[in-house]
């Protein structure tokens, strides 16, 4: 299992990986929208660019989020990126981190600490393999409320896919800044949220889902403090 790049994808990833897919692959990606990044991401679809049903169906019943570059996650990390002063020599907790683009992004925009926040052990894993493929430096948590006190600036993107998380906006606001992405509530309007733009993106690999959710909505709240 070797990356085009000539590194060996990691053993620990590919394990989880083939307990979902055993046909499956990582290969160390270039971000569309994030080229100075690479991530350990799904490989065997990446020629065919979309994915059948059947396929669509297996990683939908038991995903590995951590396997993709969620769309959101590209247009918050290219914002941190375009815009470096949001993060430049803060804490930075990133929640709901995935693959860990967009710590990723806030380390490379020059974050003097970056914590990545996500309760899957292999989001956790992918976390620290993608920080060591780039050359960054992050860190990992596995529960909120250890993290959040520590924030500066607090991320999050592609969480509301669980409309549950839903509450989990206002306790963000405990962070004196917080930036959010989201392209799964059309008319996502939260309480003490700004709304700054929207942005086209797709997932990466493309799991070919409706144009819907291929735009990205970007909120800032800010001035909250603890509440």
């Amino acid at each position: 299992m070797t990356a085009e790049s000539g590194k060996t994808a990691p053993s620990g990833l590919l394990e989880q990986l083939h307990a979902v897919l055993p046909e499956a692959s990582l290969a160390a990606t270039p971000l569309p929208r994030i080229p100075a990044l690479r991530l350990w991401l799904l490989a065997d679809i990446l020629s065919s660019r979309a994915l059948s049903p059947q396929t669509v169906n297996t990683l939908m019943e038991q995903p590995p989020y951590w396997s993709f570059c969620w769309a959101s996650g590209q247009v918050l990390g290219a914002w941190l990126l375009a815009h470096p002063a949001t993060v430049a020599g803060r804490t930075v907790v990133d929640v709901g981190s995935g693959s860990g683009v967009v710590a990723l992004s806030a380390a490379l925009a020059g974050a003097a600490r970056v914590i990545a926040c996500d309760l899957d052990p292999y989001a956790r894993l992918a976390v620290q393999e993608n920080a060591a493929l780039n050359g960054l430096r992050v860190e990992t948590c596995d529960a909120l409320a250890d993290c959040l006190p520590q924030a500066e600036v607090l991320t999050a993107a592609d969480i509301l896919y669980d409309r549950d998380n839903l509450s989990l906006l206002q306790t963000f606001r405990a962070a004196p800044s917080v930036w959010l992405a989201d392209s799964r509530i059309p008319g996502l309007n939260p309480p003490g949220y700004r709304r700054l733009t929207e942005e086209q993106a797709s997932t990466w690999p493309d799991l070919g889902e409706s144009s819907e959710y291929n735009r990205v909505r970007l909120f800032v709240a800010e001035g909250a403090g603890p509440v």
